[in-house]
This record gives structure tokens, sequence and C-alpha cells, in this order.
């Protein structure tokens, strides 16, 4: 496809990266650094008119919002988290799977109020635990989240699990599932508008993409 406005796309270092390559491809995009190797947070691509930012998964929604990227790809997990503001979310594209789950040690409760919860995933965990009808504690923690519950800091974790082997290894098991987490193309409003010519163009490319898998 042609793009004769200038088009900026975030996306993230790693598997959301690698699995987006083949949609965009599709598109007509292609990166001419590889992010892996180069050192540059901006990626010139075959078009002179559309460029890569590269940034951290977390940060996509937020660059998108405020329109220092007109679109970008990230997980479901992390838009739940941002909440949505200033973006449409038109595609899902399938890729970087995995589910949201609670988990703990084989036969953990998940009754009783005050359980203590361990997540960087705050607000999908309190809203589980609010339709339960349940008041929990949420502690934030970055990472390891496996850690918490081995050493008294929380009872269960929230976390996403792709194979559940890293649960495994350290005694926990999944216990209840949330939701199932893919990524999704997320456009600034402003741009939808703006540029909805091209916008709308990438998403149809986009789509049939995914749709011949």
């Amino acid at each position: 496809m042609q793009f004769d406005t200038p088009i900026t796309i975030a996306l993230s270092k790693g598997r959301i990266f690698k699995q987006s390559l083949p949609l965009l491809a599709h598109a007509g995009i292609e990166a001419v650094d590889d992010p892996e190797t180069s050192r540059k947070l901006i990626l010139a691509t075959n078009h002179a008119q559309v460029k890569l930012l590269i940034i951290r998964a977390t940060d996509v929604p937020t660059y998108v919002q405020w329109g220092a990227a007109d679109l970008g790809v990230a997980g479901k997990d992390v838009l739940i988290e941002h909440g949505g503001d200033g973006l449409y979310e038109p595609l899902d594209l399938g890729i970087a799977r995995c589910r949201m789950m609670v988990a703990g040690r084989e036969g953990a409760s998940l009754t009783g109020q005050r359980l203590r919860i361990a997540t960087k995933y705050v607000r999908s965990a309190r809203d589980h635990f609010a339709a339960r009808g349940q008041q929990v504690e949420i502690i934030k923690l970055y990472g390891s989240m496996e850690l918490a519950p081995l050493v008294g800091l929380s009872d269960l974790i929230v976390d996403l699990v792709e194979s559940g082997n890293t649960l495994k290894a350290n005694g926990l098991v999944p216990l209840e599932h949330i939701t199932d987490i893919s990524s999704r193309l997320v456009v600034n409003k402003a741009a939808w508008k703006t540029k909805h010519g091209v916008v709308m163009g990438l998403i149809e490319a986009l789509r049939e993409a995914v749709q011949r898998g």
C-alpha cells in the first residue's frame, strides 16, 4: 500500500516485535534496522513516511494516547492496566497469546477476605476479585512474581501464563483463569480522523494478514 502521509507505529522489543513483522510485511512495511542489534529507538522502514518507535511494552498505549505515535501494538494486559483512554482498539492481531491467571501453591484457597495478591496487573486483579465479591490487598511487584507466595509476601499471584513451566519450576500451579491475552492494534483518536484513509488501509491490510494466519 501507499503511504502519502507520515505514520509512526509504536512497538516493543521481543516477542511482539518479532510476531508483528510478518503482519507489517503483508502491509508492505519492513524495518531497515533490527531493534535487537541497533541502539536506535526510531527505526526507518522501506517507506520514507513510515517510522517505527521501539519502546517499553507498558509505554505503548501512552505514546499512542498522546499522539507521539499514530498506531501501536500492545498486549491486552497492558491495555487493561492503561484503561484505554485516548485510544481506539480496532483489531486483535492474535499474536503473543497467553492467559492471565490467578496462581499459587497447589490447594491454596481462593476464598475469604483480605487475601494478599502479588501482581503488576493491579487493575485486572482488583476487578477480578471485586467481581467475586472479595476485597483483597494488592501488593504491586514488577517481576519475579512466583517468589511472593514462597516467602510469605502474598497468598496468591496474578500473572501471565504461557506454558506454565515457570510456575511449575517454583512449586506453583494455575488456579483460576481471568482472561485470554493477545496483542491488539491501537490507534490514536486524532490520527483516526486526520489520517483516516491511510490508517484504515493499514488496518485492512493487517486484518487480511491475521485472517490468512
